[in-house]
């Protein structure tokens, strides 16, 4: 029995330490799990501020890119703000200026009514006075001469038709140096401002074309073996090409620049490409060839655009790209024709004409040379079936065909676009001429002078922008030179063909010579 009772006490016992000992242990456990969970929470709490920092960071950025965007935004309003303020100021500028002219040209009109006014009068005074002349010559005649009343009248007639005549002579030089001098004054304002206005920028092209090379060894992989590469080349693009004792550089010569163009493009890659051979020139021209044409698409498109011109046929695009590679002694067709359409789009708005209709004609004016050198006909009649065919107005065709005086001017705005034409090709600089045309032109004025009477000497100076005729005073009278000089410069604009305009100067000497014996 105390054995049971010992045994059953220690059993009681070490079931007592066995829970002692998992109450610990759970003890234990539960600590570590808290610890656990502790430094979990706090590893959340850090990863937390992490991410709140980080999503503070992307927010921060994004407000900054906003910001910047805003900013850019309204720098670029507030330019567009600042160029409308422009354009409304230079508005109100050229409002004040036609205002200004519109005042003055009321004030003109005043003054040659007064003047009109004072002619009548000056004329019903002098019929007066002629009436009692002719009475009192009638008068004089019956009593002293022997001659019938119908042989006085007639002398009374003859005498007053060359008193007549040197006052008339007299009066239509006095009013057309007036009107010339308004009109020109009139004509000098609007060509001048026009001018002012349009600023376009010009190079002369030239019949060669330069090709640099990185060194001299590329010279014999240009024409190859037995020059079979320099021959494949000049047959592909139809352009000499000139291997010299240039150092590194090789020349291209031709005298249509497009040509020029894709053989100087294709020679190009082929250098840095560095494969030089027949198929592979064939390959490249083509390539070049493809590049040009958008090019050129690409060019007339920058033309329309600068010349403010819209609603033009694709095909008319290509054409006027391939201005760009056409000259015309030695200024550029293209920007030619550009400066032609500024021109010609101020002179119509000074004038109060379609501005947008004479640009286009002024751009268009020139077309029919992207095509001249392919077709037979002249540049003007080429233009004007290009533009029929393409659907341009009647008066862009007429201005076409009118710039030259091939046709007859039915517009304003065709003479616009011929005068605009003159303005373009005869500014300082615009043009070359060449040695041979211009001394046939100075020989041509001089012997066109020389044809008129009482002509004693002719000289073409300035270049040939004057020509100075020296009469003799004995048959040409003061009245009649200026008249000799009207009808000397209308002769040259019938007979001759130049840029600009010739001025006719008549030289009329007076001398009285006596001896002392």
């Amino acid at each position: 029995m105390t054995e049971i009772l010992a045994a059953l006490g220690g059993l009681l016992a070490g079931l007592v330490l066995t829970m002692l000992i998992k109450s610990v242990i759970d003890k234990s456990r539960l600590q570590a799990a808290k610890a656990r969970a502790e430094a979990m929470l706090e590893d959340a709490k850090k990863e937390g501020e992490t991410l709140k920092r980080e999503k503070l960071l992307e927010a921060r950025d994004e407000a900054i890119a906003l910001k910047r965007d805003l900013d850019k935004e309204y720098e670029k309003k507030y330019e567009e703000t600042r160029k409308l303020e422009r354009q409304q100021r230079d508005r109100e500028i050229t409002l004040d200026k036609r205002a200004d002219k519109i005042r003055q040209q009321e004030r003109d009109l005043r003054d040659r009514d007064r003047i009109l006014q004072k002619s009548e009068q000056s004329i019903e005074g002098k019929e007066e006075k002629l009436n009692d002349l002719i009475e009192q010559q009638t008068n004089l005649l019956e009593k002293t001469a022997s001659m019938t009343a119908d042989e006085a009248l007639q002398e009374l007639k003859n005498t007053l038709i060359d008193k007549a005549r040197g006052e008339t002579a007299e009066m239509v030089k006095e009013i057309r140096d007036k009107a010339k001098l308004e009109a020109n004054r009139e004509a000098k304002e609007l060509i001048i401002q026009a001018i002012q206005r349009s600023a376009a920028d010009h190079t002369a092209e030239n019949t060669v074309a330069v090709v640099n090379l990185p060194n001299d060894d590329v010279k014999g992989r240009i024409i190859g073996r037995e020059g079979r590469n320099i021959r494949a080349m000049e047959t592909a693009t139809g352009v000499d090409i000139i291997v010299d004792d240039t150092p590194e550089a090789v020349i291209l010569s031709s005298f249509d620049p497009y040509r020029r163009e894709i053989a100087r493009q294709a020679l190009e890659k082929l250098i840095t490409d560095g494969r030089i051979h027949p198929g592979r020139i064939e390959e490249v021209v083509e390539k070049a060839k493809k590049e040009l044409d958008e090019k050129i698409l690409e060019l007339g498109r920058n033309a329309l655009i600068e010349a403010k011109v819209h609603g033009v046929h694709p095909e008319m695009v290509k054409y006027l790209g391939r201005m760009h590679y056409r000259t015309s002694y030695g200024q550029n067709v293209l920007k030619h024709s550009i400066e032609v359409a500024h021109i010609c789009g101020l002179l119509a708005a000074e004038l109060g004409l379609d501005a947008k209709l004479a640009r286009r004609a002024g751009l268009m004016h020139d077309i029919g040379k992207a095509i001249d050198r392919e077709s037979e006909g002249t540049h003007v009649m080429l233009g004007m079936e290009l533009a029929k065919k393409y659907g341009e107005p009647k008066v862009v065709i007429n201005g076409i065909g009118s710039h030259h005086e091939d046709v007859p001017p039915d517009n304003p705005i065709s003479i616009l676009v011929a005068a605009s034409d003159a303005i373009s090709g005869s500014r300082p600089g615009a043009r070359r001429e060449t040695l041979e045309s211009y001394i046939k032109r100075l020989h041509s004025l001089e012997e066109i002078a020389m044809t008129f009477d009482g002509v004693s000497k002719v000289y073409a100076i300035q270049a040939g922008r004057e020509v100075r005729i020296i009469v003799e005073n004995e048959r040409i009278s003061d009245a009649l030179a200026d008249a000799l000089a009207h009808d000397i410069a209308d002769k040259i604009e019938n007979e001759l063909e130049y840029p600009g305009q010739i001025k006719v100067t008549v030289i009329r000497e007076y001398r009285a010579v006596n001896y002392a014996k």
